[in-house]
């Protein structure tokens, strides 16, 4: 089954020439592969024309064109289809009674519309696009006996109600004026606001502005908002953003509790050892981003994420990464580590209420070390100071090192496309063959060169800030949470992308985040902060990575395992056999 997929926001018919349309082999033969729309002058391919040379693709001078073969069994698995040469989904997730049921998979694949199909917002149309509304029982006989042929059915008679927290949590300030309480108080169905917002831990921001409240809060908001609504399926996509281990664990418990009222949980989520221990059954989306998303059957979690890290399908046959993403055993960490390139002694910040302390330390070249701890402790205030944009009020930092600085929340005034912004940047450097191939590629940011800087997603906008950071010639480099809106794939190439840049250039970096799986794969030693979240915080080490972790997960009273497949960090359950006996031994993370 040929597809061909035209991107709409990337076809720009007044500033080619028709490149598509003038080297199409069918169409210099007389034959109408392609017709140019009278109106737009944006190229229609036709799907049964087309011979699969791919030369319209390559010609495009803005990559707007997608054209690539799918097995044809799964003609007959669409589930929805935008247009003639629009994004085509195939399958669909299937929510389950007293269940969370988790969605694996990048940006791009189908996830909204699988939601907007789920809740009866938009109709199947099983590939035919040229239908408005198709008969609810020719839709239903289309899919095979079994739960999600049930569902569906509950759709089609009395369609389904359903609670959405949204993804980009940080646009609720301008949707939303007045303080975090009014904001809860419409959505209250069941009159538990109250007891919500303290198992949340927001009772005591409940009257301040929505538009002052911080990422974490905000996220707890709005996870807050979505249960309190009445409805038959609950999905949360990505609720873990802005979250520490101790704020995301207590979302785990949360969202748990409320399968266990009998709800449908949906979830998306690239912190994969939070879907780990959240989920009962785990769809893998794949394809490619924009043209088609395939969703999986439902598998066990511990299978799917496997596979997902694995990057090979074996039930479909299909490999969906090129080479497998692996976890370091402790052995080969650090064996390239070198001389000191940054070190401080007992520096102290009194920010208001907060008063941060550090010990003494040092980061030394070749090394990453990963920076982890709960929420307002000073992890950020600390990277400051490190980049000179905080003066210490006691204490001392070597201040020789050149710094390159990614700051946690990544924006742009840019006027212009993604290209002129890298030139203005870090000038030729992304185009070296070095870094293109360590950086630019694995980020997929060679993907958004064309696309306006203002106009980009959370997920590109960190992408490129990445790409800037480690750009620029500097001794150290600082990146404030570079996973944010990171789908899990990414994370892991941005993770290899800092190792990577340091260990070849024996430079050094500082990575501050909160995914576990993340700072496994990046990190060579800890920076380790405890404290009281806007009181008082404190930093110690970095300690190597198996004593940091102990010391960190000691604190959030959460135990590690490795999988004995991926040697991937797995979280026990509270209270199980290995729990119990991890935490008398000491033993928080294994890291061996």
């Amino acid at each position: 089954m040929r597809v061909a997929v035209l991107l709409e926001d990337r076809c720009q018919p007044k500033k080619c020439n028709d490149e598509c349309w003038a080297f199409c082999p069918p169409v210099r033969n007389g034959i109408e592969c392609i017709i140019l729309d009278d109106s737009s002058g944006k190229p229609l391919i036709s799907e049964p024309l087309c011979i699969g040379c791919g030369i319209c693709v390559t010609k495009c001078p803005f990559d707007a064109l997608i054209i690539t073969n799918l097995p044809e069994e799964l003609e007959g698995e669409m589930t929805h289809r935008y247009g003639e040469n629009g994004f085509r989904l195939f399958r669909l997730p299937t929510p389950r009674e007293e269940q969370v049921v988790g969605i694996l998979g990048p940006n791009g694949m189908g996830k909204s519309t699988a939601i907007n199909l789920l809740s009866g917002t938009i109709q199947p149309n099983l590939g035919d696009w040229t239908i408005n509304s198709a008969d609810w029982i020719d839709i239903i006989e289309s899919f095979p006996r079994g739960e999600l042929r049930d569902y569906l059915q509950l759709v089609a008679e009395d369609g389904v109600t359903i609670a959405v927290k949204p993804q980009y949590i940080d646009k609720l300030p301008k949707i939303f004026d007045g303080d975090a309480r009014e904001l809860l108080e419409k959505v209250d169905d069941r009159g538990e606001l109250q007891e919500y917002a303290e198992l949340l831990g927001i009772d005591h921001i409940l009257n301040r502005k929505i538009g002052q409240l911080s990422g974490g809060e905000l996220q707890r908001v709005a996870i807050c908002a979505t249960m309190l609504k009445e409805a038959d399926v609950y999905f949360f996509d990505e609720p873990s953003s802005y979250l520490d281990i101790h704020e995301r664990m207590r979302m785990v418990r949360i969202i748990q509790g409320l399968a266990e009222k009998g709800k449908r949980i949906l979830v998306v989520e690239h912190d994969l050892a939070i879907l780990d221990v959240m989920c009962d059954l785990l769809h893998i989306v794949y394809g490619e981003r924009a043209a088609y998303g395939i969703f999986t059957p439902a598998r066990s979690t511990r299978t799917a994420i496997n596979a997902y890290l694995d990057g090979f399908l074996v039930e479909e046959n299909v490999r969906i990464r090129d080479k497998p993403i692996q976890f370091l055993r402790g052995r080969v960490r650090g064996e390239e580590i070198g001389l000191p390139i940054l070190e401080w002694g007992d520096m102290e910040k009194t920010l208001g209420d907060f008063h941060l302390k550090t010990g003494q330390g040092m980061v030394r070249s070749a090394e990453v070390v990963g920076v982890v701890g709960p929420n307002a402790t000073g992890k950020s205030t600390m990277v400051k100071m490190i980049a000179g944009e905080f003066e210490p009020d006691q204490g001392w930092c070597t201040m020789e090192a050149k710094v390159s600085y990614k700051p946690q929340h990544v924006a742009t005034d840019f006027n212009g496309t993604v290209e002129e912004w890298l030139m203005t940047e870090i000038g030729t450097k992304w185009t070296s063959g070095e870094f293109r191939t360590q950086v630019i590629r694995p980020l997929q940011v060679d993907k958004l060169l064309e696309h306006r800087a203002k106009k980009l997603s959370g997920g590109e906008l960190q992408a490129v800030s990445i790409a800037i950071c480690l750009g620029r010639d500097a001794d150290i480099y600082l990146l404030d949470e570079p996973s944010a809106h990171l789908d899990a794939n990414a994370r892991m190439e941005a993770a290899k992308a800092i190792r990577r840049t340091m260990e070849s250039n024996e430079k050094a970096a500082m990575v501050i985040d909160h995914d576990i799986y993340f700072i496994d794969i990046v990190s060579d030693s800890l920076l380790v902060f405890d404290g009281i979240g806007g009181k008082h915080g404190n930093a110690v080490g970095p300690l190597s990575l198996r004593k940091g972790m102990n010391k960190f997960l000691s604190d959030v009273d959460v135990t590690f395992r490795r999988d004995h497949e991926s040697h991937r960090p797995r979280i026990n359950k509270q209270n199980s056999r290995k729990d119990r006996e991890q935490k008398a031994a000491g033993e928080y993370f294994y890291a061996e």
